[in-house]
């Protein structure tokens, strides 16, 4: 089994660019390398710079490479389409003029990915892990989204070829057990992949032991989380929005909460999963100063592991 481990600036609180009280990108690069990451996410579009010789500096002098970028956006909007195209072309632009990364043998796809999430909507948030009382899509909106992750991934992979891999997430339309079928329904495996997120997986009531081993054929790539139970059980005893609730410290590094990673990495032996996943914990950006702390606690927990 060959792994690599990597990690994701939401570790550092970055989901939302816009966010004034992001720390810089920089600052991120510098503590994934110093807690021994060699690979990370590039985070949300608008935050880590495109432009190739920037970015091919920044990693070359820390010794990172880029595994994946991320459309964190609102995938249902039929009037963000192109936004969401032009967001394509410009990730997938610099993700294909990066150094090549090895294939393992075994990996369906080889990294970098381009990873999609329906960004968390208003309505949605509040019941972000209770599938009974979210709100759900029409029929016709959902066709629209599963068209507009259609058209995401076929233009990385025919124009860059980059490959897409849809990660469903709390507080998104795609989160839940019936979304999920419905999205491997309507998505074929030759135009994109899957994501799966075991804290995501976990915050909406599905066993991530389980999903991935269901699903193991249709997994390109997996991130990691942990859940604090003291926390999880009193934000689903209350209306709370998701990223309200991981500024509570829901999320909790590898090794400190309720997900079985002993399973998982006997899982992951048993199926062979080969290539990278990566290690996130969303939090609050105003509460970075405790990233490098986890982001390296996470890390080395799971090589404790084996991993």
């Amino acid at each position: 089994m060959s792994i690599k481990i990597s990690s994701a600036p939401c570790c550092w609180g970055v989901d939302d660019p816009r966010n004034p009280h992001l720390p810089p990108w920089q600052k991120v690069l510098d503590e994934a390398a110093i807690a021994g990451y060699k690979g990370v996410e590039l985070g949300p579009y608008g935050y880590l710079p495109l432009d190739i010789e920037t970015v091919s500096a920044a990693l070359e002098q820390r010794g990172l490479s880029i595994v994946a970028g991320t459309i964190f956006d609102n995938l249902v909007d039929p009037a963000n389409l192109d936004s969401l195209l032009r967001q394509t072309h410009e990730i997938c632009a610099l993700l294909s003029s990066l150094p090549k990364l090895a294939q393992e043998k075994g990996q369906h796809y080889p990294a970098p990915y381009l990873v999609l999430i329906d960004h968390v909507h208003a309505e949605r948030s509040l019941a972000a892990g209770h599938p009974e009382a979210a709100p759900r899509l029409s029929a016709e909106k959902w066709a629209q989204t599963m068209a507009h992750i259609r058209a995401i991934a076929e233009l990385a992979r025919d124009e860059y070829g980059i490959r897409a891999v849809v990660h469903p997430h709390a507080g998104g339309y795609i989160e839940f057990e019936d979304e999920i079928r419905q999205l491997l329904r309507d998505v074929p495996y030759a135009i994109a992949g899957l994501c799966l997120d075991t804290g995501h997986l976990y915050y909406s009531k599905m066993d991530p032991v389980a999903w991935i081993r269901e699903h193991k054929d249709r997994i390109d790539y997996l991130h990691f989380k942990d859940i604090e139970p003291g926390i999880y059980s009193a934000v689903m005893g209350q209306p709370i929005d998701f990223f309200a609730a991981c500024a509570k410290g829901v999320m909790c590094p590898i090794g400190q909460g309720v997900v079985d990673y002993d399973a998982i990495y006997q899982l992951l032996r048993d199926i062979d999963y080969q290539g990278y996943i990566t290690i996130e914990q969303e939090r609050d950006p105003r509460n970075a100063a405790g990233s490098l702390e986890d982001v390296t606690a996470s890390l080395a927990y799971l090589q404790g592991k084996g991993f």
